[in-house]
């Protein structure tokens, strides 16, 4: 089992869902996040006056999966998230030691 955490621009979320939702994954959890990678925020003009944005709000997806249907979730991700510019976002792809799903005490890829 793989744990995909996606971090998105929020304007993109919509249509990330969608996405998911077609290739047959429609379960995950999204928080809004701020943060910036390497261009360490942006210049915006606001009356004249130039000011640099730092945090810059983005949506992180947290999906867990099982190793067959990573490829497939993340190429979902990557194809609807894309803008082709800066500031697009980063996927997390980790690995899951256990599952346990508290209503029935299921474990492992049966409680996903």
């Amino acid at each position: 089992m793989k744990k995909i955490e996606a971090i998105i621009r929020p304007e993109k979320l919509a249509e990330v869902r969608a996405a998911l939702e077609k290739v047959g994954f429609p379960g995950l959890h999204v928080c809004e996040v701020e943060g910036h990678g390497k261009q360490k925020g942006v210049v915006q003009q606001w009356r004249g006056d130039q000011y640099r944005v730092e945090m810059l709000p983005k949506v992180k997806l947290e999906i867990v999966v099982s190793d067959k249907d990573v490829k497939k979730i993340v190429q979902a991700i990557v194809e609807t998230a894309k803008t082709g510019s800066v500031g697009d976002g980063k996927i997390f792809v980790s690995p899951v030691d256990e599952v346990i799903r508290i209503r029935t005490n299921e474990s492992g890829e049966s409680a996903l």
